[in-house]
């Protein structure tokens, strides 16, 4: 069994998440504890009263709601009361028997699982203490039950705790997933682990697992208001299916709360926008020829995902890498000219150079073995006097990396052949002994 709490800052949204999961279907609410009312008699007000009288107690109080999820093995098989019984001995051992508490079994995952939302407001006012109640209160009642009920353990159970705490996303594919879920649980994975600064920095990743964040057409009602709904998205980025409200959505994420993101992560993904730079320097250096399908290829297998954006016409007039690494997105035009979509496309379909901006420049006269190379930097040498060329080894590095400019490029060509004034002595001797002979 794995146990997931957290606490939303309204109970009006859980109760709204859950009991719109019942109406479409894909949960039931399977018993009410320590309410006035049986479970069937109960109107959604009655239960939001509920817990707003609670709440009302203790209005100083801002962190008072919980919503708790327990999810089972793929394997293991439940009746509505065996669940039942479940929750109330985990409600119990974490301290909240006494408490109003709502249990909804939801059916729109691949492994059993319920919901459970309550307060921690007591009758008397006074709340119960939630610091670290994971760590001490609820797993050692999750190793507990699972030792009494007979449970799959939550321990090497990787297959369930990836469905629950997604890392790699799947893609949601229109019609073969559960919409709304998979929309969720992508935003999930994305929302507060990646810094993006820019709703197209944030669809560069969520299109990546076939979710968009939508504002409507700049004239709608919709983006007047400041609205913002998800929606599922085709390989080719068509839009497919209902578009699902953010303020539907329990954890809220509406334009506000986005924005706020957006002005957060700007300074926090600075540092690391040198590791995406770097990354293309290396894909491009000392390389003859390399096309942009080919970078892109490189830079994936260094954890950097890009989403081209092209016209009708299939013209590429945009790039926007997501650093999986370092949770970071960045616009390529934002991290200079040279890393936009028109400057990779010059730097590919012509010779390829790091740009000197980005790079540590040496001249061969002042390069010796005891030089330390910035291994995060490709080194460039990029000046030589055609008096005195410098082919000596980079240490650090398996071969010097050279500008294909000038007298450099003619060294590389087979058919150069470099004659000093020992070889033209050489030649002269021979042919005056042939002229002799």
């Amino acid at each position: 069994m794995v146990a997931k709490i957290t606490f939303p800052g309204s109970v009006l949204r859980v109760l709204n998440y859950n009991e719109n999961k019942v109406k479409e279907g894909c949960a039931t609410l399977i018993h009410a504890a320590n309410f006035l009312q049986d479970k069937e008699d109960m109107t959604f007000y009655n239960k939001l009263e509920r817990f707003q009288h609670l709440h009302n107690l203790r209005e100083d109080i801002r962190t008072h709601t919980l919503h708790i999820s327990l999810n089972f093995h793929p394997t293991e098989k439940f009746t509505p009361d065996g669940l039942t019984t479940i929750a109330d001995d985990y409600m119990n051992r974490i301290g909240f028997s006494g408490q109003p508490y709502l249990i909804y079994e939801h059916y729109d995952a691949g492994h059993p699982h319920i919901h459970i939302v309550t307060t921690s407001i007591k009758a008397d006012g006074s709340p119960i203490r939630l610091h670290n109640i994971g760590k001490y209160k609820s797993e050692p009642a999750r190793q507990a039950i699972e030792i009494r009920y007979g449970l799959v353990h939550a321990q090497g159970q990787k297959e369930l705790l990836k469905g629950i705490h997604p890392v790699d996303v799947q893609k949601i594919i229109y019609g073969k997933m559960e919409t709304k879920r998979s929309i969720i649980n992508v935003l999930d994975a994305v929302l507060k682990k990646y810094k993006y600064s820019s709703l197209a920095e944030l669809n560069a990743v969520l299109q990546l697992y076939n979710v968009t964040a939508d504002r409507g057409k700049e004239g709608s009602r919709v983006f007047q208001k400041g609205g913002l709904v998800y929606r599922v998205v085709d390989d080719k980025g068509n839009k497919v299916g209902v578009p699902v409200k953010a303020s539907s959505i329990y954890s809220n994420p509406k334009l506000a709360y986005l924005e706020k993101r957006f002005h957060d992560n700007q300074s926090l993904k600075e540092p690391h926008a040198k590791r995406v730079k770097t990354a293309i320097d290396w894909a491009l250096a000392g390389q003859r020829q390399m096309s942009i399908a080919q970078l892109l290829t490189t830079l994936e297998k260094d954890g950097i995902s890009t989403v081209r954006r092209q016209n009708a016409t299939g013209q590429l007039y945009g790039l926007t890498f997501v650093d999986h690494k370092t949770k970071c997105v960045f616009n390529g035009s934002a991290l200079g000219k040279q890393y936009s979509a028109a400057g990779l496309q010059q730097r590919c379909a012509g010779t390829t150079q790091t740009p000197v901006s980005q790079q540590k420049v040496m001249q061969p006269d002042n390069l010796s073995t005891g030089d330390q190379v910035d291994r995060d930097s490709p080194v460039l040498l990029n000046s030589f006097k055609q008096d005195k060329v410098s082919t000596q080894q980079v240490p650090g590095l398996a071969e010097p990396l050279l500008a294909s400019t000038g007298i450099i490029e003619q060294l590389f060509q087979p058919e150069y052949n470099f004659q000093g004034p020992e070889q033209s002595r050489r030649r002269r001797r021979r042919k005056r002994l042939l002229d002799n002979d």
